[in-house]
């Protein structure tokens, strides 16, 4: 009756037979112990983050620093007092951008018209442009460089 074909399927059958009787015993929902929670606040899980990979580029070309030197120095201002402030106590009057501070300008006014300045001071006017009056240092002349850029 029982031939040799049947005989590993009679063994198969006794280890399921006998897991069952394991699992009915023991149960199969069972669950390993969770960790103690030591926080109040839920964080997410930190998940994969890829760096990207775009197809193709957004912009054609890098965008260009919008307060250079140009930008920064609008125009000398060449009103009387301006003139006064040339001959008397060797400044110069400029209208800058209104965004730019004075290291700014004082870079920008060095690299225009190499010269240097000891100080400067700034004020936005009432109709909202920014003035900024430039004091050379002793070793350079206002009158000869308003001379050169052509302001007198």
């Amino acid at each position: 009756w029982f031939g040799r074909h049947h005989l590993p399927t009679m063994v198969k059958g006794a280890q399921k037979a006998k897991a069952a009787a394991q699992a009915a015993k023991k149960g199969i929902h069972t669950r390993a112990a969770r960790a103690p929670r030591t926080s109040v606040h839920f964080h997410l899980p930190k998940t994969l983050a890829l760096a990207r990979k775009p197809k193709y580029q957004r912009k054609s070309t890098a965008k260009r620093p919008s307060m250079d030197k140009y930008s920064i120095v609008r125009y000398p201002l060449t009103t009387e007092s301006a003139m006064k402030m040339i001959e008397d106590s060797n400044t110069l009057v400029f209208i800058v951008e209104l965004r730019a501070n004075k290291h700014q300008i004082k870079k920008a006014v060095k690299e225009l018209y190499e010269i240097d300045c000891a100080k400067i001071n700034t004020l936005i006017r009432p109709d909202g442009l920014k003035k900024a009056y430039v004091k050379l240092s002793q070793d350079h002349d206002a009158l000869d460089v308003a001379n050169k850029i052509g302001i007198i």
